[in-house]
């Protein structure tokens, strides 16, 4: 039994603690609202009112939170994560933020005598609570061998990438590529509508072609049936494309594909569609493109 720590348990982060612990780990889990822990409580997990005081009792120590300012607000501070490391303490940050951001605090753990890694997941909340997320990792190698256990408890894919920071701008490059293929889908199946052919057999076809990704092949049909719960959300694709255009103007690299995709990302949000699926990108192709036939929402 390894005792760890959860700070973040939202709609990924308490999958995740949820499966540590059905795995048999001691788990020690803390969320800016107490409310969303309860069900793991229910089931084992013990309760910390700090993540200082999380750390200061795990010997791994996991997080999972929306941005750079969220990462910041659990880990630096009086109570923050960083007070509460123990020497030769591993801590693993799965949350997408950017690479420099992450660098920074990688070297601020160091200082406490203490191993980061950054852990950031491809896969929905869903697949998260299924152990299906593809996990990347950067950072110290031998450190990596300590938690790969615990890792492949969440991941159906646990993949060590390289030095800090590579993992992120790998997750970065699979959202790029991830938001192109939405929207690209999207306006073949506008195009095919406006032009008379039935929307579901539009979906149909081009999820059984040969432009079509496992992703489309899984989630295309959710295009004319939108999920309750959002699979992922058009306010956190953006911030995650904001990311990879402002590591790739470091690295002198065009990204001409996603500065499209994150004008296309911002009009969705500025029309009110920031918390709804992805693939309501579809939607405001068809506002753009004015009356006509529409497709089931």
């Amino acid at each position: 039994m390894t005792s760890v720590g959860f700070v973040g348990l939202g709609a990924m982060g308490g999958r995740m603690a949820g499966r540590l612990l059905a795995a048999g780990n001691f788990v020690y889990g803390t969320n800016r609202t107490r409310s969303k822990a309860d069900p793991l409580v229910k089931r084992g997990l013990v309760w910390r009112d700090s993540p200082r005081e999380l750390a200061e009792n795990a010997e791994v120590v996991f997080s999972m939170v929306s941005d750079d300012l969220a990462l910041e607000a659990i880990a630096g501070g009086r109570d923050g994560i960083l007070a509460g490391l123990r020497p030769g303490s591993v801590y693993v940050d799965m949350s997408t933020v950017s690479p420099a951001g992450s660098r920074e605090l990688a070297g601020l753990v160091h200082e406490h005598g203490a191993v980061m890694l950054e852990a950031p997941v491809s896969g929905s909340a869903h697949a998260a609570g299924e152990g299906g997320l593809a996990i990347m990792v950067g950072g110290d190698a031998a450190a990596f061998a300590r938690v790969e256990p615990l890792l492949r408890q969440l991941g159906q894919t646990v993949t060590h990438v390289g030095g800090s920071g590579t993992a992120l701008t790998m997750k970065l490059a699979i959202d790029i590529s991830l938001a192109a293929q939405v929207i690209a889908f999207s306006e073949g199946v506008l195009l095919a509508e406006r032009d008379g052919i039935d929307p579901e057999l539009a979906v149909e076809v081009l999820t059984s072609s040969a432009v079509a990704s496992p992703m489309l092949r899984s989630r295309g049909s959710a295009l004319l049936d939108r999920p309750d719960e959002a699979w992922l959300d058009i306010e956190s694709m953006q911030k995650d494309v904001g990311r990879a255009l402002g590591r790739a103007r470091s690295l002198g690299v065009p990204l001409p594909s996603a500065a499209l995709a994150n004008e296309l990302l911002a009009a969705a949000r500025a029309l009110g569609h920031g918390n709804q699926d992805i693939l309501a990108v579809f939607d405001v192709l068809e506002q753009l493109a004015g009356p006509g036939t529409s497709v089931a929402a």
